[in-house]
């Protein structure tokens, strides 16, 4: 990938390397096959203003079916429509499925470019080995994602402060009740405009449950895909955590009550360490944290710029409420792609009488060398830094007026 630049306050940020290893799947279905069905009744765009997240659809799916017999099908994009499921779908029965979330973005240029996509393949192709559903071509499932994107291109929000919300998701569609192995499968891929996935809107500092009475995932489970699975059980602690008066959970883990992901995001801390040196740490890929792509791009963007020391080390509640107690914290936020960035203001800890209610230092509301500025400046950053498959829009020449086509370039 040719590397993109942007300057943002004199900072020159640089897309880095990285390596996806093989793409190629030998018995997969393939881009070159698929056919699109195009949708006669198209609905009204809504107002890129009034976005909430995940309410609103385009008008187009893409559906590609599998079975052991006849092995993957032609991938098709068609008209929005409901699935057709036996009743003893091993997807309803046992959580035999899993899913992905991406993002579009369209650019001052008015192309619109995915946001490092491949990344979301490759955590794909590895929740479906772990599920035990088929195995495909990555680098044919992305050019499908496209081509869906192109023909919905529409529906890509004319806005900075939207995006195009792409969910690939894969289930297991085998007619029996047996806990096995799924001998039939789908995938699916549907898409629609979003806003804030918070209701209070992005980069609103949230307050959070700490408990450890309460475990998302451990060692040897699942909790490094992303199956449905994950998510479920999750709903009655965060529902748990609004009756406490908090808007999302942080999770531990273990008896050293391990700080490892915040409601649905990977969680950073912004500190100054022991030694006195400014330090960015994320919990480490050890099994129980999902490898999201937007930590992935944070941790790439701050160890390039080299101001800081980057760390991938687990921290407990003792070593935290410690720092706190000392000062130390300069900033505590989640990340992720639905929620992009959020900062966390305040946590309690254990919630129940006789709890500890501890403050996090708000971002302030000047910029400021001592904080690390992970907000909206910065999230454009990112996506200039790393946006990547470029959709073509075959109208921009019209829209602008000129005549011709505009070069390609970044936000």
């Amino acid at each position: 990938m040719a590397a993109l630049r942007s300057v943002l306050h004199g900072r020159l940020v640089q897309a880095l390397p990285f390596s996806l290893g093989s793409l190629r799947f030998a018995s997969s279905f393939k881009a070159a096959d698929l056919t699109i069905e195009r949708n006669t009744a198209c609905k009204a765009k809504p107002d890129p203003s009034t976005l909430v997240f995940g309410k609103h659809f385009s008008d187009h799916m893409l559906t590609i079916t599998w079975s052991e017999k006849e092995g993957w099908e032609a991938p098709q994009i068609k008209p929005f429509q409901n699935l057709s499921l036996h009743p003893a779908s091993s997807a309803l029965h046992y959580s035999i499925e899993l899913f992905e979330g991406m993002k579009a973005f369209r650019g001052a240029d008015n192309h619109i470019r995915l946001f490092r996509p491949m990344l979301n393949m490759e955590r794909m192709h590895r929740s479906a080995d772990r599920s035990c559903l088929p195995l495909f071509d990555k680098a044919e499932l992305l050019e499908c994602i496209r081509k869906l994107v192109e023909v919905d291109q529409e529906w890509v929000p004319y806005s900075q402060n939207a995006s195009l919300y792409i969910r690939p998701t894969f289930i297991g569609t085998e007619p029996s009740l047996g806990v096995s192995r799924a001998g039939k499968a789908l995938i699916f891929v549907i898409v629609g405009p979003v806003g804030p996935y918070f209701a209070t809107g992005s980069f609103n500092p949230v307050s959070l449950l700490a408990d450890p009475s309460f475990v998302r995932a451990w060692k040897g489970g699942v909790g490094a895909f992303k199956m449905g699975g994950n998510y479920g059980p999750t709903i009655a602690v965060q529902n748990e955590a609004v009756k406490r008066g908090c808007q999302q959970v942080l999770w531990l883990y273990g008896d050293d009550e391990e700080i490892t992901e915040v409601g649905t995001m990977n969680l950073f801390i912004y500190w100054t360490n022991e030694k006195g040196d400014k330090e960015l740490i994320t919990p480490p890929l050890d099994g129980i944290i999902l490898p999201g792509v937007t930590r992935q791009s944070l941790l790439d963007l701050a160890r390039s710029w080299n101001e800081f020391k980057v760390t991938e080390r687990n921290m407990g509640m003792k070593e935290l409420l410690g720092a706190l107690d000392s000062g130390r914290v300069l900033e505590v936020f989640g990340a992720g792609t639905a929620c992009v960035v959020c900062p966390v203001g305040s946590l309690l800890y254990r919630g129940k009488v006789g709890g500890v209610h501890l403050c996090l230092p708000a971002p302030p509301s000047a910029r400021s060398s001592t904080y690390l500025p992970f907000y909206c400046e910065k999230w454009n950053v990112i996506k200039a830094a790393f946006c990547v498959s470029d959709v073509p829009d075959p109208h921009y020449a019209e829209r602008s007026g000129s005549g011709k086509e505009v070069p390609q370039r970044a936000y």
